[in-house]
């Protein structure tokens, strides 16, 4: 798996379960303002844990593919110490498999019907955006660090405020803007086409790393990827809100039709 399509494939599965995620919250409270609880995860009507399922599907096709770059080269240390070059990829497997434990825990949790199931799942989810947090490192990844610091502390609040709804939207929209970031920063990093002025790709130590020419260079390229996080922060803002607007107005309508229905009902009974 390259990085190019390393970035954008795991960028599309958290810009997708935020999606799903901020669609359901945003329903489930337009339907029930007064008692709405997020939870951690959503079931489907089709297969109640596809939303878990695909996460640690993904999870797993990302951990054995970084394994295989980190392993396909056999240690002929006798100590078998692992190479610098190959140290990255442990840490991308690391991050995964801290979101597939995740998921299979909260699959287990949810079937033994365990009483602290909400807030050990979400709590197992925070691990996860945490370990992930810690193991990034550039300057495209050190603004992932905000989206994912956010992600940290509303997941973390969200345990003891389940029915806080702003709480719960922040939340989905850090995961859909982590995944989208991903998507950006595989394509920018790894695109020739799109290096900045001044920069260029070079192969080292069997990694394509981004260099620039002098100084100048070197902060124009930083302050693109500034703008750039900027711009789609924005823009992921402006839609959150508008998804919010348009999704309450709908599922506003369809409760006040059905509320209508109801009294039509009980007034012709009577």
């Amino acid at each position: 798996m390259t990085k190019l399509f390393g970035h954008v494939a795991l960028g599309f599965t958290f810009s997708s379960l935020g999606l799903w995620r901020l669609f359901n919250n945003i329903k489930l409270h337009s339907l029930h303002p007064n008692s709405f609880t997020s939870p951690p995860w959503f079931p489907s009507k089709i297969i109640r844990h596809i939303e878990l399922f695909s996460l640690m599907a993904v999870s797993s096709i990302f951990i054995a593919s970084e394994l295989y770059w980190g392993f396909r080269i056999p240690l002929h240390n006798s100590d078998l110490i692992i190479p610098l070059n190959r140290f990255r990829h442990f840490e991308h497997a690391t991050i995964s498999l801290n979101f597939f434990t995740h998921a299979a825990f909260a699959i287990i949790l949810d079937k033994i019907g365990s009483k602290a199931h909400y807030a050990l799942t979400l709590f197992l989810e925070a691990i996860a955006f945490g370990q992930e947090l810690l193991l990034i490192h550039f300057h495209y990844h050190l603004l992932l660090q905000i989206i994912l610091l956010v992600s940290l502390i509303t997941t973390l609040m969200t345990i003891g405020h389940t029915q806080n709804f702003l709480l719960s939207f922040v939340r989905s929209t850090s995961i859909t803007f982590n995944g989208v970031w991903l998507i950006v920063t595989g394509f920018m990093l790894w695109t020739p086409a799109l290096t900045p002025k001044g920069c260029f790709i070079n192969l080292e130590e069997e990694h394509q790393v981004v260099r620039c020419l002098g100084d100048e260079a070197l902060l124009r390229a930083k302050s693109l990827v500034n703008l750039q996080f900027s711009w789609f922060f924005i823009a992921i803002t402006v839609f959150s809100v508008s998804f919010y607007l348009v999704l309450d107005k709908i599922y506003d309508e369809k409760l006040d039709y059905s509320t209508l229905s109801r009294k039509e009902d009980d007034s012709f009974l009577t």
